[in-house]
């Protein structure tokens, strides 16, 4: 990565725990019960020195309707841009400024509210209010300080529920909820080093008890670049090991991207035309056999060629695996809601034979050096998509474009509009100059949590925790609810965090959907267990049916799966079954023999029995056995 001259900056946002949202009285939490609907058109307006956002802009181009859910318990006017804004939650407030204090951060006597223009629809109003509280501090972690940019209070966006050709759904209830975005100056760091820094940000957060937690409650932008390269921002990072491989993926193509380009230099490419180079091809294609073609000649689409001189190889070569320019130009159309193009390189193909190939190639008098790249689509949309790829086709002979770009769960990225650019931001009319007092400040910086070290220390001697679950559970979003189980004190809380930690995310990966399992019921599960009603290894059980999406409740997956405790009589039985079907086994291993014996056991009462009662009826039963049969 040195090599390569590899910079990352990131840009946390969090979440602040509160009793309402950030300009409202709003409970901040989310149900997905909706009980209305309504739908806005948003567009591009000027900023005040009269430029569009470029981004913007982009977004404008999709003309999507956009259409938003809401909640009375969660939502109000303010969130359908129907009502101005309330006072400044002042808790938020607070919580930002014990952050910027947690991080040695600069704080202004005076907050100024700005707008930011976001037109995708995830705002009803096309802006999202936010406010510097301070600049300047760093994170320490490893010994080493990373500086910190600066820190922001700002409103949450409204949660995509489903995005379509011509449509958005969002729910409104995560709209308003406060969240502080901390900007961290860019260094040059490993992957590995990224994913340090950020698991030490998070920790420090987590330690002041005031953020909330869980999947989509912290999210990471990360901004890359390489020697020779435009920042890119990457944005929807929300996992520490999908921020590593986003930052080693980005590094990869960024590189890749520059190697492209020093070989496009190389061609002495000329520039394309868009009176000269493009061709509409809709008549030419009508008996093609590709059913893409097809489909798009039947959707009334127009179909276009643009040629490419010299450009021959180009659009597949890939200096590292999946790393081509054709798939970047695949990427960036299908945000026009186009499916995608078709180059030369890769024909015949896709039902394109080598008679489509040779008509096109005699319409645009190609030689054999020369490239084209077919695109479909509607007729409102196609010429805006034909003129950003000769865009981008021209900034492949620079390096690498400054782009926002999202990240994938595997962890590669993929276009999501231009970056944007200063006009984006200006001031917010409805809400006036906020100012931070002396004594706030003061007290924020006198109630600087203890380090993540002295917080993880407090938690292992409160609960006896083995050190690695203590350290489990502190980064893990079920802290709050390991504390509340613990609070009966017939709960072992080394189990409990055993299973909040380790069941739970094994159940993930094999799939399981661990948002389904909701607090609730994993508490019920554990007082079922205290009282006797279920044991320890119908836990997992009960969590798979639920997580599965079997049963919704603890209830109801212990009748689906009869998991009711077995009886001292009915659990004699199922050994004295398994010591008779064994007998040869005990013969031969004597009381060592209750290892395989405990399994079969075990698997015979299906979470009906504990393993340490099993395993002491087992031991009782084998030695009347041995001393019957002497």
């Amino acid at each position: 990565m040195d090599k390569i001259g590899l910079k990352v900056g990131l840009e946390i946002h969090q979440q602040l725990s509160t009793n309402k949202k950030l300009f409202c009285n709003c409970s901040p939490r989310e149900t997905n019960e909706f009980t209305a609907k309504f739908s806005r058109k948003l567009r591009a307006s000027k900023s005040e020195l009269g430029e569009y956002d470029p981004a913007a802009i982009f977004e404008n181009i999709k003309s999507k309707k956009m259409i938003y859910y809401t909640n009375p318990n969660s939502c109000c006017l303010v969130e359908q841009d129907e009502e101005p804004p309330h006072d400044l939650d002042s808790d938020a407030k607070n919580i930002a400024l014990l952050i910027a204090s947690s991080l040695k951060s600069n704080i202004f006597s005076e907050i100024y509210p700005m707008r930011k223009m976001v037109i995708d629809g995830s705002n009803t109003s096309g802006f999202q209010r936010t406010m510097m509280v301070s600049q300047g501090g760093y994170l320490e972690t490893d010994g080493q300080k990373i500086g910190v940019q600066s820190i922001c209070l700002e409103e949450d966006a409204a949660k995509l529920l489903a995005d379509r050709e011509t449509e958005r759904d969002y729910s409104l209830e995560r709209l308003g909820i406060p969240l502080v975005e901390i900007a961290l100056e860019p260094v040059s760091a490993s992957p590995s080093e990224m994913r340090k820094i950020a698991l030490t940000m998070g920790r420090l957060l987590r330690t002041t008890k005031k953020v909330t937690r869980g999947i989509g409650s912290i999210r990471q932008d990360v901004n890359v670049s390489v020697s020779g390269s435009g920042i890119v921002e990457v944005k929807g990072v929300q996992q520490l090991d999908q921020l590593e491989k986003v930052v080693e993926y980005e590094a990869k193509r960024q590189h890749g991207l520059l190697l492209i380009s020093e070989k496009l230099k190389k061609l002495k490419l000329e520039k394309i035309s868009r009176q000269e180079d493009v061709f509409d091809i809709t008549e030419l294609m009508k008996n093609c056999k590709s059913k893409i073609i097809q489909k798009s000649l039947k959707d009334m689409s127009i179909i276009k060629v643009i040629k490419i001189k010299n450009f021959s190889g180009m659009f597949s070569y890939s200096p590292y695996e999946a790393i081509r320019l054709g798939k970047e130009i695949g990427q960036l159309v299908r945000f026009f809601g186009i499916g995608g193009v078709f180059h030369s390189d890769e024909l015949p193909n896709y039902g394109i034979d080598d008679s489509d190939i040779e008509k096109i190639k005699k319409l645009l008098d190609n030689s054999e050096n020369d490239s084209f790249i077919i695109i479909a689509g509607e007729n409102s949309k196609i010429d805006f998509a034909i003129n950003s790829i000769i865009n981008r086709i021209e900034q492949a002979k620079q390096g690498v474009p400054a782009e926002t770009r999202l990240a994938t769960q595997t962890g590669e990225t993929i276009y999501l509009r231009p970056r944007p650019g200063a006009s984006r931001m200006y001031p917010e009319t409805d809400i006036p100059p906020i100012i931070v007092t002396d004594d706030e400040i003061n007290f924020a910086k006198k109630n600087i949590p203890k380090s993540w070290n002295e917080s993880l220390s407090v938690l292992q001697k409160k609960y006896d925790l083995k050190p690695q679950l203590a350290e489990q559970i502190f980064d893990s979003e079920y802290l709050e609810l390991f504390e509340k189980i613990c609070t009966d004190k017939n709960s072992s809380p080394n189990f409990v965090a055993s299973i909040l930690c380790s069941t739970i995310t094994n159940l993930e990966r094999r799939d399981l959907d661990a948002s389904l399992l909701k607090s609730e019921e994993i508490i019920k599960s554990f007082e079922f267990l205290n009282q006797g009603k279920i044991t320890k290894e119908s836990i997992e059980i009960i969590f798979e049916q639920i997580m599965s999406g079997k049963t919704q409740s603890v209830d109801e997956a212990i009748q689906k799966t009869s998991m009711i405790s077995l009886s001292e009589d009915e659990l004699e039985e199922i050994c004295n079954t398994v010591i008779n079907d064994n007998s040869a086994i005990i013969d031969a291993q004597g009381l060592r023999a209750i290892g395989p014996l405990m399994g079969s056991v075990m698997k015979s009462t299906r979470g009906k029995a504990s393993g340490e009662k099993v395993n002491l009826l087992l031991q009782k039963m084998i030695k009347e056995y041995l001393s019957n049969n002497k």
